[in-house]
């Protein structure tokens, strides 16, 4: 994401929205508010937090980003991206996104058959729910 995409949405280019672009795009995996905003206060120590949790909302609004959320409500954030799912570590917390292009056209064809009444799927997310083995192989 760059500052065109935010005149593509009908955003003017602020000072506060390219920090919050900036800090989105910095940091690794799926950020909260509160890293959004320790890593803006580092370099814009005046925008305000208000601010910050405003702009995310408006980025939100445009579907400039997502809301993740944890299974211990923790909010997180992430750029709009390829359609993607989540491998969930609820011990850390730690998510990332995981890519295939198999499994997106398996659930497609599983709704797309099951043709569930009174309902229209905008799009699938899954995630996957474990552990993750940082430990070197041996």
């Amino acid at each position: 994401m760059d500052t065109n995409d935010l005149v593509k949405h009908g955003l003017k280019i602020t000072p506060q929205r390219i920090a919050v672009l900036d800090a989105m795009e910095a940091i690794d995996g799926h950020p909260t508010a509160e890293n959004i905003i320790d890593f803006i206060r580092r370099n814009h120590p005046n925008i305000a937090v208000g601010t910050v949790y405003k702009t995310l909302e408006t980025f939100i609004d445009k579907g400039l980003i997502i809301k993740v959320k944890t299974d211990k409500d923790v909010m997180r954030y992430e750029i709009v991206a390829q359609n993607h799912h989540h491998l969930y570590c609820a011990e850390s917390e730690r998510i990332e996104d995981f890519y295939d292009d198999e499994i997106n056209a398996l659930l497609s064809n599983y709704f797309a058959k099951k043709k569930i009444p009174n309902f229209t799927i905008e799009e699938i997310k899954l995630q996957i729910t474990g552990k993750f083995d940082d430990k070197p192989k041996k």
